[in-house]
């Protein structure tokens, strides 16, 4: 007798004690089966010997069989190739039912009949033997148990499947996650070290403004205390010359002999040239206006640099990019559309159309197929040769009917050129960020930042829209809006 090699339930596959897979199993006279090493290390700590399973206990250290070959549901004992030998000989035991060799062969028998249970009732969820199909469940419906254990298996089979799907979408979730996490640390990096490029450069022009400050101040009152000296000078000499002359006349007015003083009086000299000072203005030296001059020069100073930072800003948008296709059926009775739904010009003649609450009659605008409720996201259109357009994103319950303001206020978040300058932008690059409430417009052949709408609130799906603007019957305007496809090499 031996253990058992195979029964239909896992359990009956496994060592009771180490709870694996059986390792050279051996089986008890109790019919119970163990790994040899387990059930000796367990009866190597015991002074009795009892079974682990049913504590059955054996006077004596029992003899571990060799592996079973047939269990017989009678003796419902498991047999080795040696000791089944007397089933196979003697007349008695030939009756008893042998069958392949099962572990815990107590456990499938009927407590109630003594019969192998090899049914399985549908209504109560049991096993039962034969006898019971004819008693307590004599008009349930039942099967094999082979066969509802097939059944139960695929079913445990697809339930395990659909929670390895789960298990691999939430994998899944997390690196989608963790690559979000891993894409903004690696956005705000180049943010910061963009912003750390502008902003040292902007310190520099700061610092450098300031020494041109001082410089410019520090000279100008250089050149008022120079000029302060110079006159100064030129006042103390002239004081110098006058004091000489006044020393030249003194004497002679202090003669009172008239005849004296007419007879040794001479002509004075003339005084020596002097200037009008009475002309001559010296003020404070004023400072005011210096400050102003200084920061309009650093203000175009960081416009230039402001200027240099869109291209990497731009890039970063870029790759939003989603492709989206004109709705023919939002359409102005104006517009024609091209079959690809890329380009949308006025044709200048109202066509009929069957009416629809999606289409717009009272603005020649359109709105793309796709609509966005989340994220973010960046088209490009494309608005070479025209004066006149609109361009933007709006919310999907604008009044398409009526004539209403274009704004943020009424659903619509837009940039428009509406004028004679034809050609000012070749293309508009147009970004959202959802969940941010952010809207920004870009001139992408110059690859500089237009404007943003920012602290938004966004509650319903955003849809791209573009209105070419009406058509003149002199060629103005007639030229289509295009969506193009991003190229970052522009």
């Amino acid at each position: 007798m031996a253990s058992a090699k195979t029964s239909c339930t896992e359990e009956n596959l496994l060592c009771s004690i180490c709870l694996d897979v059986f390792r050279n199993p051996v089986s008890t006279r109790c019919g119970h089966n163990f790994c040899r090493t387990c059930i000796t290390k367990f009866w190597d700590t015991k002074q009795k010997y009892n079974c682990p399973i049913c504590n059955h206990l054996f006077q004596t250290r029992p003899y571990l069989q060799l592996k079973a070959v047939k269990s017989c549901l009678v003796c419902l004992i498991s047999y080795c190739q040696t000791h089944l030998e007397p089933h196979q000989r003697v007349a008695g035991l030939k009756k008893h039912r042998l069958v392949e060799p099962m572990d815990r062969l107590e456990e499938i028998m009927c407590k109630k009949h003594n019969q192998l249970m090899e049914l399985y009732c549908m209504i109560d969820q049991v096993c039962v033997c034969q006898i019971c199909t004819e008693a307590d469940h004599r008009f349930h419906p039942v099967v094999p148990l082979k066969e509802e254990y097939e059944v139960k298996l695929a079913q445990l089979g697809k339930m395990e499947a659909e929670v390895q799907q789960m298990i691999q979408e939430r994998k899944q979730k997390i690196k989608e996650i963790k690559d979000t996490v891993k894409c903004s640390k690696a956005d705000a990096e180049r943010e910061i070290a963009g912003s750390m490029q502008v902003l040292t450069a902007l310190m520099r022009h700061i610092e450098k403004c300031q020494e041109d400050l001082n410089q410019m101040v520090k000279q100008r009152l250089k050149d008022s205390e120079k000029q302060a000296e110079d006159l100064i000078k030129e006042l103390e000499q002239e004081i110098e010359d006058l004091t000489n002359r006044s020393s030249e006349l003194k004497p002679r007015s202090h003669t009172e002999h008239h005849f004296h003083f007419l007879q040794t009086f001479r002509s004075p000299k003339n005084p020596p040239p002097t200037r009008d000072w009475t002309t001559v203005e010296v003020r404070p030296q004023s400072f005011v206006g210096t400050l102003r001059i200084s920061l309009g020069q650093l203000e175009e100073t960081l416009s230039m640099e402001m200027k240099k930072m869109p291209d990497g800003e731009l890039k970063s948008v870029q790759q939003y990019e989603v492709d989206v296709t004109l709705d023919p059926d939002t359409a102005h009775p104006r517009l024609i559309l091209s079959e690809d739904g890329k380009q949308v010009h006025d044709g200048g003649v109202w066509k009929e159309l069957p009416d629809n609450p999606k289409r717009f009659t009272k603005y020649i605008h359109v709105l793309t197929r796709q609509s966005f409720s989340s994220g973010r996201f960046y088209f490009e259109v494309q608005s070479k040769d025209k004066t006149a357009w609109y361009i933007g994103v709006a919310r999907e319950s604008i009044d398409r009917k009526d004539e209403s303001l274009m704004t943020p206020e009424t659903g619509y978040w837009s940039l428009f050129l509406d004028g004679w300058k034809k050609g000012l932008l070749q293309k508009v690059g147009v970004f959202v960020d959802y969940d941010e409430g952010l809207v920004s417009f870009y001139d992408v052949e110059a690859r500089v930042h237009i404007y943003s709408a920012t602290g938004c609130t966004f509650s319903e799906p955003l849809y791209p829209y573009l209105c070419p603007s009406n058509y003149d019957y002199e060629g103005t305007n007639s030229a289509p809006l295009i969506l193009s496809p991003v190229n970052q090499t522009d």
